[in-house]
């Protein structure tokens, strides 16, 4: 963050910090791991946390060589699996989350959703908060997934604000190093073995205190 220059927007991680969808995530992992004879557990699907669905895929191979046609139908199946399991067990918002959001918009300040995953429209519109921000970056928005700071360049030039005057939330490790590569302030959700790289941190949602974040840092 710019010293002494105000938070002017807040980008917001989707999954982990918004909403959980990791059980729907491992589900559909899981249902592609057995129909495909692979080794997957729930272990592995936490290392897939703030990871692309092509990055996601590539550790679930274990290197195991595959052609492209034959990756990108094994991506297509567990999309449709994870869709599937959204439609019967539908996302709900975090504690604490709703209240984040709001308090961001009581201070006039810009909003995003920058998220990896393609699916953020779509997780958005079944939160009912869509409405809520005035900019999604998701997967489809640039070439690099974080940890790459991509995205979140993307989220800042699309609301006209400097990288440095952002203030990023976010829960994966991948996630912090691509706010912190881009520039921004950065708050980690979650435990200090994955987020302690974070400048401030909050171990959930539900603690996660704007007015504290947004203070300038001299």
């Amino acid at each position: 963050m710019e010293p002494g220059r105000p938070v002017a927007a807040v980008l917001f991680d989707l999954d982990g910090v918004l909403t959980d969808t990791s059980e729907a995530h491992y589900l559909a992992w899981q249902r592609l791991a057995d129909e495909e004879g692979l080794s997957f557990d729930r272990a592995a699907n936490e290392a897939l946390r703030g990871l692309s669905r092509a990055e996601s895929l590539a550790v679930l191979l274990a290197g195991h060589p595959v052609p492209a046609p034959q990756r990108a139908d094994l991506m297509e199946r567990k999309n449709r699996y994870y869709r599937e399991s959204l439609e019967h067990r539908p996302p709900r918002l975090l504690p604490g989350a709703q209240a984040a959001v709001e308090a961001a918009a009581r201070r006039g300040l810009r909003t995003a959703v920058v998220s990896s995953s393609r699916n953020t429209g779509h997780i958005l519109a079944l939160l009912g908060i869509a409405e809520r921000f005035d900019h999604v970056s998701d997967g489809r928005a640039v070439p690099n997934a974080k940890p790459a700071p991509d995205l979140f360049l993307h989220a800042a030039a699309a609301l006209r604000v400097p990288i440095g005057r952002c203030l990023v939330v976010e829960d994966a490790a991948s996630g912090v190093a691509a706010a912190l590569a881009a520039g921004a302030r950065v708050v980690g959700i979650g435990p200090e073995e994955r987020v302690g790289a974070a400048h401030q941190r909050f171990d959930s949602m539900a603690e996660f205190d704007l007015e504290a974040a947004v203070k300038p840092k001299l």
